[in-house]
């Protein structure tokens, strides 16, 4: 079975389970019972691998770890000694495995969710001490107590609420085996891949369950990749000022990934203000083996920045769109405000003159906001776009499709920004020039209220930006895309609208000479009006029979 089958099928089968379990909790409460459990699930796991490779290396005659049977006086010390050395910590944390101590594996979890309160349980860790029984949840709490306690860069990331939970305790237990069952290994896929996919799916699935809030920490992964694809983080540092779950760290990951780059040459930055939303982006970066620095506690990015002195080489959010009375406590002159003072009713160019403020000198950045942001000329919003573009930092806009949200209908598009437009690399000079992209035609509805991009979507956008960026095959195509001069952007008086500039696509001719085709639809058009009138006549005589007239 592909990898991609097999995925899905998991998907599928978890995420009905796991919803027919939902029972009582709302979606919100349910996606940290669930993920959190996930997250178990991948450092126990994690830690097996280490175990068994480990008890492989203790019985090889040719590794450095091997011990010797013939050391021992009987075969019940050497079994002895080879459980003793499993229980060492520094054999994990020198390969950067979470170290998992005995009360937070997951078999512990397994094997006795679903024993009575006041039952006693031995746990061996070493040294073997007595575990009491009072709930599932308070099992659960207290592995992660546990996990936590022993690995400091967890501290504060672990939600231990699952004694609190308005749940059914059974159904926790219930929860439990659902997920044992996410199989260990695949052919080709290993537990981290597996449990990685099936929590950002979990991710995409709670934000369309909850609606409005669950846009709050997850941006569609349509959107993400697009802007993946064109930034193209292959190396150094990577910011998110407003990282929702981490939802760009993760496509990163699988960008450097496919184009054969080092994870280790990214380090990755991130902050975000709402606790249980950095939680989850924690988590999410731990599964996949993903070092990160998200401050030290979730913080409001514009009164608590948690990386003043950070310079990023790639900078990409999704804020909340159009967000009021975002700068109680915010300086009028406060050094970010370089192009002008952000409207207190509005946000959108405090995130972006924020990320400009932590932008390296040859760095770019992508934002994603309302429409509004290209045109508006409320209060000082006309002013520091028109700054931005006559000091060159707008390198090309996408106007998106609408309905791409699951959080809000309102109509978004994608700045691209950067700081240094001379060649390097494989870029061509850009000074003074803008690409304007119009992707509002491409994209399908996934569903009734839900539009998506294809893959050759995202292609055709990202692949359009490098080829104008390095100045090879790329030329403008009526109503999709146009390179324009700063110039040009003055005489539409720095609006950013791409509709503006792309202009209408050319129709294709059909052949028909006009004077036939007007007479043949006017034709057309005198049937369907006879017709009309036809079925009102009949109509009204249908009523009269039933006593009506009209």
């Amino acid at each position: 079975m592909s990898e991609q089958k097999f995925l899905q099928d998991l998907e599928k089968k978890l995420w009905n389970a796991a919803d027919k379990l939902r029972s009582t909790l709302d979606a919100a409460q349910y996606k940290h019972a669930v993920l959190g459990l996930l997250f178990v699930k991948y450092v126990s796991d994690a830690f097996d691998l280490r175990r068994k490779e480990l008890l492989a290396q203790f019985r090889d005659k040719n590794h450095d770890y091997y011990l010797k049977p013939a050391d021992y006086a009987s075969n019940e010390e050497y079994q002895a000694e080879i459980a003793a050395e499993l229980e060492i910590r520094d054999y994990y944390t020198e390969k950067n495995v979470f170290w998992v101590p005995a009360l937070g594996r997951w078999e512990n979890l397994q094997n006795n969710a679903k024993l009575p309160p006041g039952t006693k349980i031995e746990i061996k860790n070493g040294k073997t001490e007595t575990y009491e029984m009072r709930s599932i949840g308070r099992l659960i709490d207290d592995a992660l107590e546990a996990i936590e306690k022993d690995n400091p860069k967890l501290k504060g990331v672990l939600n231990k609420q699952y004694g609190r939970l308005q749940i059914d305790q059974a159904k926790l237990g219930e929860l439990i085996d659902l997920i044992a069952t996410i199989p260990f290994v695949h052919a080709s896929l290993q537990s981290k891949d597996i449990l990685g996919h099936v929590y950002e799916y979990f991710l995409g699935q709670f934000a369309l369950a909850e609606g409005k809030k669950g846009g709050q920490f997850y941006t569609p992964k349509s959107i993400v990749t697009l802007m993946v694809e064109m930034l193209q983080p292959y190396t150094g540092r990577v910011y998110d000022p407003a990282m929702g779950s981490g939802g760009f760290f993760v496509q990163s990951e699988k960008f450097i990934k496919e184009h054969g780059g080092k994870l280790g040459n990214v380090s990755i930055y991130g902050q975000e203000y709402n606790h249980t939303t950095w939680q989850l982006a924690a988590m999410n970066m731990v599964i996949r083996g993903l070092d990160f620095n998200f401050g030290k506690e979730p913080a409001n990015t514009f009164t608590n920045d948690q990386h003043p002195d950070l310079r990023a080489d790639t900078i990409m959010a999704n804020p909340p769109f159009n967000m009021k009375e975002w700068d109680t406590s915010v300086k009028d002159d406060d050094p970010r405000w370089q192009y002008g003072r952000p409207p207190s009713g509005n946000a959108n160019f405090a995130w972006m003159q924020h990320m400009l403020h932590h932008l390296a000198p040859n760095g770019s950045m992508g934002l994603l906001l309302a429409n509004g942001s290209m045109s508006s000329n409320t209060n000082t919003e006309g002013d520091i776009r028109r700054a931005l573009v006559e000091n060159d930092l707008v390198e090309c806009m996408v106007a998106l499709p609408g309905q791409l949200f699951t959080n809000t209908q309102i109509p978004a598009c994608i700045w691209l920004l950067t700081r240094n437009k001379k060649a390097r690399g494989d870029k061509a000079d850009r000074s003074g020039k803008v690409l304007f992209i119009d992707a509002r035609k491409l994209g399908y509805m996934k569903d009734r209220v839900l539009r998506d991009f294809k893959p050759e979507d995202i292609a055709k956008i990202a692949d359009t930006f490098h080829a104008w960026q390095k100045g090879q095959g790329y030329t403008d195509e009526a109503g999709f895309c146009y390179a324009t001069t700063l110039a040009e952007t003055k005489k539409h008086d720095f609006v950013l609208t791409p509709g503006r500039y792309v202009g209408a696509a050319d129709e294709l001719e059909d052949g028909e000479p006009f004077a036939e085709k007007m007479a043949r639809l006017t034709a057309q058009l005198q049937e369907q009006f006879a017709k009309s009138a036809e079925l009102e006549e009949q109509i009204k005589r249908n009523l009269a029979g039933l006593g009506y007239e009209c």
